[in-house]
């Protein structure tokens, strides 16, 4: 079962590949062990983290990006609610089975709720007179008051709760149920379930959009994210992102949601208008939680392998993009209303949408690293970065053949000007980004409907890259193995008959590898390896589509 601890164990050289693009502005704070959930208060002065690893809370000081206390909390420590005024923190305690309440003016443990092993999330209604805690080892979410910190009640929904979000409105909690393989909607009123909506495999987290018309789930399982619609609580996208997905939150505006990819070490932003992934941005190592600010200029990020919280600017969102020009650009800050020109360096931008608090321009032709201005009629002002990234191109593909249902396996692209890496097909098929450096991408492959040769793209803030192809094949078949019995000493040359032959890479009796020659896609040889010991054994032939298998005995000889 998937839990919120650390992301899957990855090499060590794999942890260290991504070029941070907006991190390098920010500030990188020190934190607990195995960092997870985070929160801002309301007015986004305090943000308070939860440290599974060191049973701590740290309470971040937004203003300097110091932690200001450290809360010691029971065992498990992993996601953190605030109360709309401010005045309370809701931290889950997994292991020892609590959701303690801290006093955010004495950052005290004001009371510690029993609710059951595996308390997973926390999400506090907007009138701030419930909390809904799911318990990732069960199927049930508790209910509890908070005026009197006592269970109110508890809702039975799928297996494995985790996330959970309650819209707006009050009205529903929607519940993230990872072994369901679905998402529960719980009326408020009643604490009932009155709609079920299947997603896609193991969905964990979730996000509300501030209007609450939509619900962004983050799958584990498969590297997507769900959009559901509350209106119909059916989901209407499914938008791929990289591997190991985790908390996702949607900006204050609505305009953007932000995922957190555990294992390339990136957080992935989604244009929620289209529901397409906009950019990948470098983060810390192994983000996992993520929380934006008020005004939506700053992103905080919970980098749980190295226990620390970095601070990613979000006022120019995408802030990369092809040298070419033409990248829509969303600016967030203040006093913007009125805006007369907006600059990525020196050179000017075509201004589309334009509020007080936000505006849109098209990028110019440009290149390296610039900075952004905007000018009003109250003057100009510096809103963050754009980094222009040229085009890439590959070089190299290995493995260059897979099985047509997809696998595990990690294949590296190899080229230049990949960083940031949005996106790489294999034909019309997706490949989940694992990690991205500058001149290596590792993806894994999903299946593909058919067999045969497809060319590989590699989407990047700088444009598309192709020239590499990649071959699905069909599993090897084995329909008969002659002569199929042979002395213990060894030594018997094997015809394996059969289809899908020609790519064999390996033939093993019983797991030790046999010589072999290839003769035609459907024949090969093999030299039977000796056995210590008579009986039947299992052949097994290898290839990048996968595996076949056969039976061969073995016989002692006459004494």
């Amino acid at each position: 079962m998937f839990t919120l601890t650390s992301p899957s164990p990855q090499p060590a050289r794999a942890r260290r590949l991504v070029a941070p693009a907006a991190f390098a502005a920010g500030a990188t704070i020190p934190v607990g062990e195995t960092p997870q959930g985070i929160a801002l208060t309301p007015d986004g002065t305090h943000a308070y983290v939860a440290n599974r690893g060191s049973n701590t809370v740290s309470v971040i000081n937004t203003a300097t990006d110091t932690v200001a206390n450290t809360i010691p909390t029971g065992a498990g420590p992993v996601f953190v609610a605030i109360s709309p005024n401010g005045s309370r923190a809701y931290v889950t305690i997994y292991d020892d089975g609590l959701l303690s309440v801290i006093d955010t003016a004495s950052n005290a443990i004001v009371a510690d709720i029993a609710v059951g092993a595996g308390a997973t999330v926390v999400a506090v209604t907007p009138d701030g007179t419930r909390a809904y805690v799911t318990r990732q080892t069960t199927n049930t979410v508790t209910v509890i008051d908070t005026a009197t910190n006592t269970v109110t009640d508890t809702v039975t929904v799928g297996d494995g709760a985790t996330g959970v979000v309650i819209t707006p409105d009050g009205t529903r909690a929607y519940v993230a149920c990872l072994v369901s393989d679905q998402v529960d909607v719980i009326d408020t009123a009643t604490n009932t379930v009155t709609a079920t909506v299947p997603v896609s495999t193991t969905p964990i987290l979730m996000g509300v959009t501030p209007d609450g018309d939509h619900v962004y789930v983050t799958n584990v399982g498969n590297a997507t994210v769900s959009v559901i619609d509350t209106a119909t609580n059916t989901v209407t996208a499914t938008i791929g992102v990289s591997a190991q997905p985790r908390f996702v939150t949607v900006s204050p505006d609505g305009l953007h949601a932000f995922v957190a990819n555990a294992d390339p070490d990136t957080v992935g932003v989604i244009d929620t208008a289209t529901n397409t992934l906009v950019e990948n941005i470098g983060s810390g190592d192994g983000p996992t939680g993520i929380a934006i600010t008020p005004d939506g200029t700053r992103a905080y990020v919970t980098n749980t392998v190295s226990g620390t919280v970095g601070v990613m600017a979000t006022s120019v969102i995408p802030d990369q993009g092809s040298t070419a020009g033409g990248t829509t650009v969303t600016l967030t800050g203040h006093h913007l209303a009125n805006a007369t020109a907006v600059h990525f360096g020196t050179a000017r931008a075509v201004i589309t949408a334009n509020t007080a608090t936000s505006l849109t321009a098209t990028a110019p032709a440009g290149s390296g690293a610039v900075p952004v201005t905007v000018t009003t009629p109250g003057g100009t002002g510096m809103l963050g970065h754009f980094y222009y990234r040229p085009i890439p191109a590959l070089t190299g593909i290995s493995p260059a053949a897979g099985p047509v249902a997809g696998s595990d396996q990690d294949i590296v692209i190899t080229g230049r000007n990949l960083t940031g890496a949005i996106d790489v097909r294999f034909g019309p098929n997706r490949a989940v980004i694992q990690t991205v450096s500058d001149t290596q991408i590792t993806v894994r492959t999903t299946g593909a409907a058919a067999a045969g040769t497809v060319a590989v793209t590699v989407v990047t803030p700088g444009g598309s890259a192709h020239g590499l192809f990649y071959t699905y094949l069909d599993p090897p078949t084995v329909t008969d193995v002659s002569p199929s019995a042979g002395p213990t000493s060894g030594g018997t040359q094997v015809t394996i008959t059969g289809t899908g032959l020609d790519p064999t890479d390996q033939v093993t009796f019983n797991g030790t590898p046999a010589p072999f020659t290839v003769v035609t896609d459907s024949i090969l040889t093999a030299t039977s390896p000796p056995s210590g010991t008579e009986g039947t054994v299992t052949i097994t032939v290898t290839s990048p589509g996968g595996t076949a298998a056969g039976s061969f005995t073995y016989v002692s000889e006459p004494a």
